[in-house]
């Protein structure tokens, strides 16, 4: 019983001192959706994916699909947009909220606008980013366009 009651302690004193986002974090996580914006809107496919986590277990799910893999989520969009900068249009992100998931984690909700493209749309996203060595990364995403 002493264990539990000492396990129940040591759950709450983490959870009270779990650390909240800062100004900073939300500045960093927000620079992060800017950078890819810009990238994308120059057609550089590659800088855009810089704002994922590069890893095996990166989640993206989008058009009724799931699929893994920095690699493959790269792979998806350029079968999907191309990688040039005609091809694939303009990007825009509105609405954008982040909240605290408690420590190292957040999530990004928030709209996206795609204009001068054939695949030119707009949707929702809800992003999970995630405080890697090098900064706040994506580590899931999922990306529903509006019918």
């Amino acid at each position: 019983m002493a264990r539990i009651l000492l396990g129940l302690a040591l759950l709450m004193a983490a959870a009270c001192n779990e650390r909240t986002l800062s100004q900073g974090d939300r500045t960093a996580i927000t620079a992060v959706l800017e950078q890819q914006r810009d990238a994308w809107n120059r057609g550089d496919l590659d800088a855009f994916m810089a704002g994922y986590e590069r890893s095996d277990d990166l989640l993206f799910a989008s058009g009724g699909k799931v699929q893994r893999g920095w690699q493959r989520t790269l792979d998806r969009y350029r079968a999907r947009y191309g990688s040039q900068p005609g091809d694939m249009g303009a990007l825009a992100f509105t609405e954008i909220e982040i909240t605290d998931l408690g420590g190292s984690a957040a999530l990004a909700v928030g709209r996206y606008t795609l204009t001068d493209t054939p695949k030119a749309g707009t949707g929702v996203f809800t992003l999970v980013f995630s405080r890697t060595p090098e900064g706040w990364r994506i580590i899931a995403d999922h990306t529903s366009a509006a019918e």
